[in-house]
């Protein structure tokens, strides 16, 4: 495509392979730098020579395409905060292992579980040393009118680090990864009455705009908002999600309208509209147009750092900052011109935006939206101005959920086979809830809001919550545990991409990239089917409880001791379930023996009976049985002892004691995490 032949779109792809290189292999900091730098000086020798040569060559390009890698290197390393210096994990003044007096400034709150309030921490000093870094804070809950810490305010605790713990079964969510992506490694636990809350006078821009939501928030408080529409509001207006119920969370997901709750494109692009409009009377003044665009700019970042300055809301200002800049310099722009500058300019500011999914997500529907939303468009044109917006409102629809498909079946493993419909009921009057929403809030702040106009606004955001409950209700048409690896994800886009390019243009070169790409995808088909004919055993961790799995192929058999309901909603056998591709589970009560081709595993509960005629290779000690481990030990000479998540960890510690001095192996699943015999 034309489309794509433009410099800075090469350039992003180029800064975007240095940085998933950097991610994927340790690079240190000094290396990138001179890297960097060599390249400079070899772009202008190679810029001079081009300039002197007559004849093109492909040096000066090729230069600098490698310069784009390497800067791609530098940006993450740059961002890395263990290069950092005065980070803790590189001062030897500060001993991780043991107790601390820590002194941080909260920098978010995030979404509270059961029994913590949890915020993201910038550290300030530990033991009276200066360091810098970032933590996950997690504040025991005392009672239901515990205390909530503001964005900015200056604590004092006296706690030990703790690791992030990697997933305890297989396929299960990676939460260690994903807070490293945000630069966190560890995270302390306290009590509410263990804290010790230092006055500050120092206010950043975040805490600024925290006080703002708070003081939006209260005003609301004042009127008949039901608590699921002050979430909604502040989801969709306030770019805050922390305080809405998981099932209503859930109920979005279901429906496929999870996007209307993040703040992103389409709604930044509906507020620059709205700008657009009530400012077009500054463009009579001299300058007015200047004036204009300055306050549009000012208004939009000032929105984004409202909404907390989150990925996709980030991304969303900077490309409509750059269409606004176009539509003023009165240039026509290039919408994957200006998507690859948006991509660039914050990859180099925040690289690791590149691994947050809605980040993906956002610039794949944009990406799919302009490239394949005309194409469908134009296999009908209706006469009707009513029908034919409802139809670009479809196509539209569509497009995204093609450009998003792939990564969400990655991400979510479910599809939701009528999202076209929420989208239908919800998006043509997006701009009015959106519209509405602003004047409520600003009309609140000065205490003028009419309570016939709230009500009126909370009846709305009712009306599209109860359109999402309807559809979401429609529980036959969401298909879950869609099994998707990442080889099927990379597939899929790459005949998707020779699709539309064989729709726009039929040539042999096209032809024959669309043929490659079904056979890359028949090969990935081919090759998921024969890497999954494989048995393996598991001991899953679980706590309070005791689950064993049998993989043969494609079947899963499940030994448990679970209860009805747990079962029901047990994560962990769906996770292992979507993460191997499994298509028929059973059920069944645990057994005291255990066969695999190689090993025999023998299960002791708490009854505490062992007496077997055989030696078993592996010994499974469940629900605290009483006995003496040695003796066990001696008369069986086992080559490893398990220890699931069933028993009384007391009663772990000392098994794990006996089997140290008898220099036997000890699997305790609390740990080490679950158990596979493969």
């Amino acid at each position: 495509m034309k489309s794509l032949n433009f410099i800075i779109i090469k350039l992003t792809f180029c800064l975007t392979v240095g940085i998933i290189l950097s991610h994927l292999f340790y690079t240190k900091l000094i290396y990138a730098f001179y890297f960097t730098i060599g390249l400079l000086f070899v772009l202008f020798i190679a810029h001079r020579i081009a300039s002197w040569n007559l004849n093109k060559t492909i040096w000066f390009g090729l230069v600098a395409y490698i310069l784009m890698v390497a800067l791609g290197l530098l940006s993450y390393n740059t961002h890395q905060h263990k290069n950092f210096p005065a980070h803790y994990s590189n001062n030897k003044n500060v001993d991780i292992t043991v107790s601390n007096d820590i002194t941080f400034r909260i920098k978010e709150r995030l979404k509270s579980t059961r029994y913590h309030h949890k915020y993201s921490v910038e550290l300030q000093n530990i033991n009276e040393t200066h360091v810098q870094g970032k933590m996950l804070l997690n504040i025991q809950k005392e009672d239901r009118s515990s205390k909530q810490y503001n964005v900015d305010d200056i604590l004092l605790i006296h706690s030990e680090f703790q690791e992030i713990r990697s997933p305890l079964n297989p396929n299960q969510f990676n939460y260690k990864a994903y807070l490293e992506k945000q630069y966190i490694y560890h995270q302390l636990f306290i009590e509410e009455h263990s804290i010790f809350e230092i006055q500050s006078e120092s206010r950043s821009v975040l805490g600024y705009a925290d006080d703002l939501r708070q003081t939006i928030n209260t005003k609301l408080n004042n009127f008949n908002f039901k608590p699921e529409e002050l979430a909604i509001i502040n989801a969709l207006i306030l770019g805050q999600r922390q305080d809405m119920d998981r099932d209503m969370y859930t109920d979005y997901a279901n429906a496929g309208a999870i996007h209307i709750l993040a703040v992103s494109g389409l709604h930044v692009g509906i507020i620059l509209m709205m700008l657009n409009f009530v400012l077009k009377p500054l463009e009579y003044l001299k300058r007015g147009k200047t004036f204009k665009v300055i306050i549009i700019l000012i208004l939009l970042w000032s929105f984004a750092v409202i909404a907390g300055l989150s990925a996709s809301v980030t991304r969303a200002v900077t490309m409509f900052s750059i269409v606004a800049i176009a539509m003023h310099l009165n240039r026509p722009t290039n919408i994957y011109n200006t998507l690859s500058i948006s991509i660039f300019i914050l990859l180099l500011v925040k690289p690791m935006f590149l691994f947050d999914v809605g980040f993906q997500m956002s610039y794949l529907a944009v990406f799919a939206i302009v490239s394949i939303q005309p194409l469908i468009y134009k296999l009908w044109s209706p006469q009707w101005k009513i029908i034919d917006y409802f139809w670009q409102i479809f196509t539209v629809t569509i497009a995204a959920q093609l450009g998003v498909g792939p990564i969400s079946l990655f991400y979510f493993h479910q599809f939701p086979s009528l999202f076209f419909i929420s989208n239908l009921a919800i998006i043509p009057f997006l701009g009015l809830i959106l519209g509405l929403g602003i004047l409520v809030i600003i009309l609140s702040i000065l205490n003028v809001l009419p309570e016939l106009l709230a009500n009126a606004y909370g009846s709305l955001i009712g009306a599209m919550n109860y359109v999402v409950l309807w559809v979401s209700n429609q529980e036959e048409f969401l298909i879950k545990d869609i099994s998707f690896e990442a080889k099927h994800l990379f597939s899929t886009y790459l005949l998707l991409l020779a699709s539309i390019l064989v729709y726009r243009k039929i040539n042999f070169n096209r032809i024959a990239f669309l043929l490659i790409s079904i056979v890359v995808l028949q090969g990935t088909i081919i090759y998921t089917k024969k890497s999954n004919t494989s048995e393996a055993f598991i001991i899953f961790h679980k706590s309070r409880y005791s689950v064993l799995g049998k993989k043969k192929n494609t079947n899963l058999k499940i030994y448990h001791n679970l209860d009805k309901t747990s079962l029901k909603r047990e994560q962990l056998i769906s996770d292992y379930k979507v993460g191997n591709f499994i298509k028929s589970v059973r059920y069944d009560s645990i057994y005291n023996v255990y066969k695999t081709s190689h090993k025999t595993l023998l299960v002791i509960d708490s009854l505490g009976v062992y007496k077997v005629s055989f030696k078993p290779d592996y010994i499974l000690l469940r629900n605290s049985p009483k006995l003496n481990l040695k003796r066990v030990i001696d008369s069986l000479k086992p080559e490893l002892i398990i220890a699931d998540g069933s028993n009384y960890k007391s009663y772990v510690k000392r098994w794990k004691a006996t089997c140290l001095k008898e220099k036997l192996p000890f699997h305790q699943t609390y740990e080490k995490g679950a158990f596979i015999i493969k």
